[in-house]
């Protein structure tokens, strides 16, 4: 399925400019990307059910388990300025 390419075009939408001899080669390799994506939509595919990944996937996160943490004091010991057992920090929205 021969398809006319207007390179003048693509390559105004790039913002490139293009010597005689880059146009043609140009020409040439989005024909060749074309024709295989032409490929890509001949392949059968009414009864295969969409999918998002080739093999079949169930929960691929790790469980939730309760694990020994730090306390506020580990957390804050080395917090250039604490306030109220939080960290303290530069406003960085002024309040009207």
């Amino acid at each position: 399925m021969p398809l006319e390419i207007d390179i003048e075009h693509v390559a105004r939408l790039a913002r490139l400019e293009l010597t005689d001899q880059e146009k043609e080669r140009l020409r040439e390799q989005l024909g060749v990307i074309l024709e295989n994506a032409a490929k890509v939509g001949e392949v059968a595919t009414d009864d295969v059910p969409p999918t998002a990944y080739a093999i079949p996937r169930s929960n691929v996160l790790r469980p939730d388990e309760v694990t020994p943490s730090l306390t506020t004091e580990e957390v804050l010991a080395n917090a250039p300025e604490v306030e109220s057992d939080r960290f303290k920090v530069p406003r960085v929205v002024e309040v009207e």
